[in-house]
């Protein structure tokens, strides 16, 4: 069995990545992955800046890998598999943007909504933090059943768009309806107990 092992080890990317595709053995795509495990780390370092997030692109690569080379048909595997790492970091750093994007987005939303949730109430000022909760309630309790899920999980819960549309399984632009006429909704009810 030693002598298997060694025997594959002395063969080429080529020879290792045809042995792997024609029988799927997962040891195979182990010795030849782990020739440029050191390269790939570098890359996926380089690109992401950060030891532990290098580490987890390194083991995501690797999975994927599996999966990839059974279907395609990759002439030189080292530079191949280079722009494969390169690839996969860039589309994480894409993926921290966007988060880091929707995560701006809320915040500007939710300071907007405390914004208009003082204007709402500006003329109430004799409302204790209790009567004002209770009113919310009351008013929250008076909207439309999809206005009241998508305010309660955009404002309480912090899920985004996709996230109510998802786990409401509703379109996203009747969740950005939803959210902008709930609001309109709720400060009309609010500012009705003040007259």
């Amino acid at each position: 069995m030693a002598f298997k092992w060694l025997k594959n080890k002395e063969k080429s990317d080529e020879q290792l990545l045809l042995a792997f595709q024609n029988t799927g053995n997962i040891d195979l795509l182990g010795m030849l992955f782990e020739r440029y495990m050191h390269l790939i780390y570098g890359v996926c370092l380089k690109y992401l800046k950060n030891k532990d997030d290098a580490q987890d692109a390194v083991i995501e690569i690797y999975e994927k890998l599996g999966k990839e080379l059974l279907e395609k048909q990759v002439e030189n595997f080292k530079p191949w598999l280079y722009v494969v790492a390169k690839n996969h970091c860039l589309m994480q750093l894409r993926q921290q943007q966007s988060q880091l994007k929707k995560a701006r987005e809320y915040e500007k939303s939710e300071l907007a909504f405390m914004e208009s949730a003082q204007d709402m109430h500006l003329n109430n000022d004799s409302w204790e933090p209790e009567e004002m909760d209770k009113r919310l309630q009351e008013c929250l309790s008076k909207l439309r059943e999809h206005q009241r899920a998508c305010i309660e999980l955009f404002y309480f819960k912090a899920l985004c768009y996709q996230e109510i549309s998802d786990n409401l399984k509703i379109d996203l632009k009747k969740v950005k309806s939803y959210i902008q006429n709930g609001k309109r909704n709720l400060k009309i009810c609010i500012e009705s107990f003040s007259e």
